[in-house]
C-alpha cells in the first residue's frame, strides 16, 4: 500500500528560495560551509531592545516564510478555530488562585471573564473588602506583547515592586506602586531582570539584578526608594559570563541570599534584611560540581548540596557566624536515587520535595529527627510544594495533579497529618477522567537504561498499532517532566491519539546521575533514549512506525531534530518549538547570551578539538540526513535572545536544500520571545497551530472529540 502523504494538496505551493551566502568557518582544523549564517542580523543586540531595526533583507525573508507557513496550512484554519475553541472551553474564565496568608493580609490573583492577563489583588484577613494591586488587562495598554514578571509586596505591605516586559526580549522595567493610594512612584528601572526584587527588611529599598547588553544578569544592585535608578549601589558583579544570578529571601525573612551558578557549580553570598547596606558575606566559594542552595533556621543555615559526591543532593548545616565549607555537617544523608529537588526551613519543621524513579514525594521532618511523607497512589502525577509568605505556620500548601486528574490544591497540617482540598481545577467544558487511562512503562535504552515513558489515552483507543501517538521530550539541563494535568492536550487525546512523555536521559527524572547521563560526552543517550521511547510504543501496539509526530520546545527541539536525523522513519511528523538546533555555530559564538552558561552543558568547541566533534556529531542543522523527512513545523521568536529567530530559518531552508520529502515550515512571531505570547488566550491559538499540523499529519482534521459530560 502506497503511503499516505497528508500534504499532497498543497504541494504545488512554492516554498520561498532563501538566498545562500556561503561562509566558511575553521575550527581544529575543520572546515565547515554555513549558507545560511546572514540570517543572523549583525545588530541582533539592537534588534532584541527594538525590533523595527532588524535587516530588510531579513524580515523580508521571515515574512515570506510566515506567508508560506499560511498558504501550506490555509485548510487547518477551521481545524485550529474548533481546536483554540475546545481549549478555551476548557478552561475557567474567571478563574482565581487560593489566597495565600501573610501576617494580616491575603494575597491572590484572579482573571476576569475574557481577560488576558490576571488581576493582583489583596484583602485583609480580619475581613473587608478586595483590594486591586495591578490589573494585568488594563496595564497592558496598546503593547504587543506584555508580560508580568513579578508583583512584589513589602514586608510592611504599603508597596508593591511590579515587573514587566513589554518586548518579548526579557529585559525587563521596574516601578514601584503604593497599594493604598494606587499611585506609582517615579522612578523607573531599566534592563532588569525578570526573576524579581527582593525588599529589604524596613520596606525602604530592594534589590534587584540588572542585564547587560548581552542579556546576562551580571549586577546585584540596590535601590533606595525615591532616589535616582542611575545612582543605585552596587551590590555584587558577577565576574563570570557562565553564571546566571538569582536573589531571594530566606523563608524567616531574615536574610537575602545573593547566589551565582549554572548547572554546575554555584556559590551564595548573604545580607541580613535589616541591614541592606553591608557587603555580602559569602558561604563557600564556587568549586567545579559543586552545588548548593541555603534557607535559614535558628543560628544555623540549611543547605541542600552535592558536596562530597551526593550526587542526588544532601543536606547539611552551617553556623550562621562561620557558615564555611568546613564547619558543614550533614542533616539528612546522601541516598542515591533519591533526589532532593527543593527545601524550605519553616520554624518547626523542614519541609522537602524529593523524587524517585521519576515520581515525586513531599517529606516532612522536625528538627529533632522525626520524618512522615504525604502519600499517593497513581501511577503518574505531579506535586508542587508552596511554602507561602510565613515562617511560623504548621500548614503548607501543595498542588497534586496526574495527567487524567485536574490540578487540586491542598493545605496539609504537619502537626495532626491532614489535608484540607482547598480548590480543584474546574474544566467548564466538562471533564471526565474515568474516560482515560494513565499508563506508564520502561523502554530499554542504549547500555539497557530503563526510560520511563508516560501514557495517557482513552480507554477506547485500541493498541493495535492503529493509533497515532504524540510523544514529548525535553531531555536537558536536569529538567525533569512532570506527569500533569494538561486541558490543551485533551483535544488530541480526546480524538483518539496517545499522548506520550518520554523521561529521558539529560532530564533529572530518575535523579541527577540520569541527568549526568545525557549530557557532555553522553549527550547522544538523550537522542537514543527518545527513539527508544518510540520504538517501544510500536512495539507495544500503542501506534504504528509514521503515526508518530514528536513534539519539544527548545532544547527540547534540540532533541527532535537530532531524533529525527537518526530515525526519519520512525516519525510521521515533527513539531519544534523554538528549537535550539544550530548548535555548533551556537555554542561556538561566545558573544551570544547563553553560550558562556552553556559550556558545561554541552562542551567549549572553542577550546576542545574532542568537544567540537562531539557536538558537530549531533547538531541538528548540520546532520540533515539526505533522504525522505516527514513534515516538520517549527517557530520562532524575533526577540528571542534564549534561541535566536536564525536557528529555526536556517534549519528550515536547509531542510528543504538537502532532504526529501517534508513539507518544512516555519512560524515565526514577530512580536515575541521565547515563550511566545504571555496572553492566555493567545498562547491557546499558538497551541491550535501546533496541533492543527499534528491532526493534519495525522488525516484527522475533520475526527470529532469523545463527549464529555458537564
Amino acid at each position: 500500500m502506497p503511503k499516505r502523504d497528508p500534504f499532497a494538496d498543497v504541494r504545488a505551493i512554492a516554498a520561498p528560495v532563501i538566498e545562500k551566502r556561503p561562509l566558511e568557518i575553521t575550527q581544529h582544523g575543520v572546515t565547515r560551509v554555513d549558507k545560511y549564517g546572514w540570517l543572523r542580523d549583525d545588530k541582533w543586540q539592537e534588534v532584541l531592545r527594538d525590533p523595527s531595526k532588524l535587516d530588510p533583507d531579513i524580515r523580508k525573508m521571515l515574512e515570506a516564510e510566515n506567508d508560506y507557513y499560511a498558504a501550506v496550512t490555509k485548510d487547518l484554519e477551521p481545524v485550529r478555530k474548533r481546536l483554540f475553541e475546545e481549549m478555551r472551553g476548557r478552561i475557567k474564565e474567571d478563574d482565581s488562585s487560593v489566597p495565600a496568608k501573610d501576617g494580616e493580609w491575603k494575597y491572590w490573583t484572579k482573571f476576569r471573564e475574557g481577560g488576558e492577563y490576571p488581576i493582583f489583588l489583596r484583602a485583609p484577613v480580619s475581613g473587608g473588602g478586595e483590594q486591586v494591586i495591578y490589573d494585568g488587562d488594563a496595564e497592558r495598554g496598546d503593547s504587543k506583547f506584555f508580560s508580568i514578571g513579578d508583583v512584589a509586596h513589602s514586608p510592611d505591605h504599603k508597596l508593591a515592586a511590579i515587573v514587566t516586559d513589554r518586548l518579548g526580549s526579557e529585559y525587563y522595567t521596574i516601578r514601584v506602586r503604593n497599594m493604598e493610594t494606587g499611585e506609582d512612584y517615579g522612578e523607573t528601572i531599566e534592563s532588569a531582570d525578570g526573576g524579581g526584587v527582593v525588599w529589604s527588611g524596613d520596606s525602604k529599598s530592594f534589590f534587584y539584578i540588572e542585564r547587560d547588553d548581552n542579556q546576562r544578569s551580571k549586577w546585584v544592585k540596590l535601590h533606595k526608594l525615591g532616589a535616582d535608578p542611575a545612582n543605585d549601589r552596587l551590590v555584587y558583579e558577577e565576574p563570570d559570563d557562565a553564571f546566571f544570578l538569582n536573589i531571594e529571601k530566606s523563608q524567616s525573612g531574615e536574610y537575602i541570599f545573593i547566589s551565582s551558578g549554572n548547572h554546575d557549580s554555584s556559590e551564595t553570598r548573604f545580607v541580613r534584611a535589616d541591614a541592606p547596606d553591608v557587603a555580602p558575606q559569602l558561604i563557600a566559594p564556587r568549586e567545579p560540581e559543586v552545588l548548593y542552595d541555603v534557607d535559614h533556621h535558628g543560628d544555623q543555615f540549611f543547605i541542600q548540596t552535592n558536596s562530597d559526591r551526593a550526587v542526588d543532593y544532601k543536606i547539611v548545616t552551617a553556623p550562621v557566624s562561620a557558615p564555611e565549607k568546613k564547619n558543614w555537617k550533614d542533616w539528612l544523608p546522601h541516598r542515591l536515587g533519591s533526589q532532593i529537588i527543593t527545601f524550605t526551613a519553616l520554624k518547626n519543621y523542614l519541609v522537602r520535595l524529593e523524587r524517585e524513579n521519576a515520581l515525586p514525594r513531599i517529606v516532612i521532618s522536625t528538627y529533632e529527627g522525626d520524618s512522615h511523607t504525604v502519600a499517593f497512589d497513581e501511577a503518574a502525577y505531579a506535586l508542587s510544594m508552596k511554602t507561602g509568605y510565613e515562617y511560623d505556620t504548621n500548614v503548607i500548601r501543595f498542588t497534586y495533579e496526574s495527567p487524567s486528574t485536574p490540578e487540586q490544591t491542598f493545605d496539609y497540617d504537619m502537626a495532626s497529618r491532614t489535608r484540607t482540598l482547598l480548590k480543584t481545577q474546574e474544566v467548564p467544558s466538562g471533564h471526565d477522567a474515568t474516560l482515560y487511562v494513565v499508563e506508564r512503562f520502561e523502554a530499554v535504552g542504549e547500555g539497557g537504561a530503563k526510560v520511563p515513558v508516560t501514557i495517557l489515552r482513552l480507554k477506547t483507543t485500541p493498541k493495535d498499532g492503529s493509533a497515532p501517538a504524540l510523544l514529548y521530550g525535553y531531555g536537558s539541563y536536569g529538567l525533569s517532566t512532570a506527569a500533569s494535568f494538561s486541558t490543551n492536550i485533551l483535544p488530541l487525546v480526546d480524538r483518539g491519539a496517545v499522548y506520550a512523555i518520554a523521561h529521558v536521559r539529560g532530564g533529572a527524572d530518575k535523579g541527577r546521575q540520569w541527568y549526568l547521563d545525557g549530557k557532555l560526552k553522553k549527550k547522544m543517550n538523550t537522542f537514543t533514549d527518545f527513539n527508544a521511547a518510540a520504538q517501544a510504543l510500536v512495539d507495544r501496539g500503542y501506534t504504528s512506525a509514521g503515526r508518530i509526530v514528536s513534539y519539544g520546545g527548545s532544547a527540547g527541539g534540540l532533541l527532535v531534530g537530532a531524533s529525527v536525523n537518526l530515525r526519519p522513519d520512525l516519525y510521521g511528523g515533527v513539531i519544534a518549538a523554538v528549537p535550539f538546533v544550530d548548535v555548533i555555530n551556537t555554542i561556538s559564538d561566545a558573544d551570544l547570551p547563553l553560550t558562556p552558561p552553556e559550556w558545561p552543558e554541552w562542551g567549549n568547541p572553542i577550546e576542545s578539538a574532542e568537544e567540537y566533534q562531539l557536538i558537530a556529531s549531533y547538531s541538528p542543522y548540520d546532520n540533515i540526513a539526505h533522504t525522505d523527512y516527514p513534515p516538520i513545523m517549527a517557530t520562532g521568536g524575533l526577540t528571542d535572545y534564549r534561541v535566536t529567530y536564525w536557528e529555526p530559518a536556517k534549519w528550515i531552508a536547509r531542510l528543504r536544500e538537502e532532504a526529501a520529502g517534508g513539507p518544512f515550515v516555519l512560524r515565526m512571531n514577530m512580536g515575541a520571545g521565547h515563550g511566545g505570547s504571555a496572553a492566555r488566550f493567545e498562547r491557546l491559538d499558538e497551541r491550535a497551530h501546533l496541533y492543527a499540523f499534528a491532526l493534519k499529519v495525522w488525516g484527522l482534521e475533520d475526527a470529532e472529540p469523545v463527549k464529555h459530560k458537564k
